[in-house]
């Protein structure tokens, strides 16, 4: 049997993640799921590939408020978590795509850089935007918020094991940062999932995720190292890309909790990974 074991957000995309008993499902994926971002003055989106220190900070929840704090200094900034709407609009970039996002405030524009030591503004996307999902892969009405593609990424316990069992020392499942981690069934058998359903609300298997950078920054320190590309290179390499975990799109709204039983339906007819 699968099961769901654990679940993650992560509130301001690019920072450490939060992990969740149970998560309500909105539109746009998880909610509170990377509904801010950090971008630079030409409001272009930031991250770890070129700036390992965000991994230093760390999210929670606390009541009506989002709270930042530094690993290192503890120096922490709020923010509100459902936020006032606002005429302070622009248009951001990340990746590909163009979206409409307010800006937070001053006050934390200023922190972030600080703590970062870059010049950043911190945004928001409001309930209003609709980003929609590349159209090659996913339903037209699929959206997302400012996640890289897609509005969840699940990976199994199982994927995961297999890969520490190939490696001099075991990483743990943030380096992949997912939304939706599970147990049972055989390592990688996420790549074939097509349509599942966990509480009744439905999900799409639509492509697998490639992998970068980001997966050998320590998300403790900010170090990196060449583990786990080096390995998944080894193995899991195809059309110049390192593929590990399922992007998923979804539809309908809800809750789902760890101890949730994930059902297949549906699995691709081909193999979604032969070399």
């Amino acid at each position: 049997m699968l099961r769901v074991s654990e679940l993650y957000i992560y509130p301001i995309k690019s920072l450490s993640g939060i992990a969740l008993q149970k998560a309500q499902i909105t539109d746009k994926g998880f909610a509170y799921d990377r509904r801010w971002m950090l971008v630079d003055m030409n409001n272009c989106f930031l991250t770890q590939r070129e700036h390992a220190q965000m991994a230093l900070l760390s999210q929670s929840i606390e009541k009506d408020v989002l709270r930042i704090t530094h690993k290192t200094n503890k120096s922490s900034i709020t923010v509100p978590l459902n936020p006032l709407p606002t005429t302070d609009r622009q248009t951001v970039t990340i990746w590909d795509d163009t979206c409409i996002a307010e800006f937070v405030s001053e006050e934390a524009d200023g922190w972030f850089s600080e703590m970062l030591g870059l010049k950043c503004r911190l945004v928001y996307m409001p309930d209003d935007c609709r980003r929609i999902v590349d159209q090659r892969y996913a339903p037209e009405n699929s959206v997302t918020s400012f996640a890289d593609a897609y509005p969840f990424l699940l990976i199994g316990r199982s994927s995961l094991d297999e890969l520490n069992s190939r490696l001099a020392e075991s990483l743990p499942m943030n380096r992949f940062r997912p939304n939706i981690v599970f147990t049972g069934g055989q390592p990688f058998g996420e790549d074939q999932y097509d349509h599942f359903t966990i509480s009744g609300i439905d999900f799409h298997g639509v492509k697998l995720c490639a992998r970068c950078v980001l997966t050998t920054i320590d998300q403790e320190t900010a170090m990196k190292g060449k583990e786990p590309l080096k390995t998944l290179a080894s193995y899991r390499f195809k059309n110049n890309k390192i593929l590990f975990g399922q992007n998923l799109v979804h539809s309908g709204t809800g809750e789902i909790t760890v101890g949730d039983e994930l059902m297949v339906l549906q699995e691709h007819v081909e193999d979604r990974f032969i070399v």
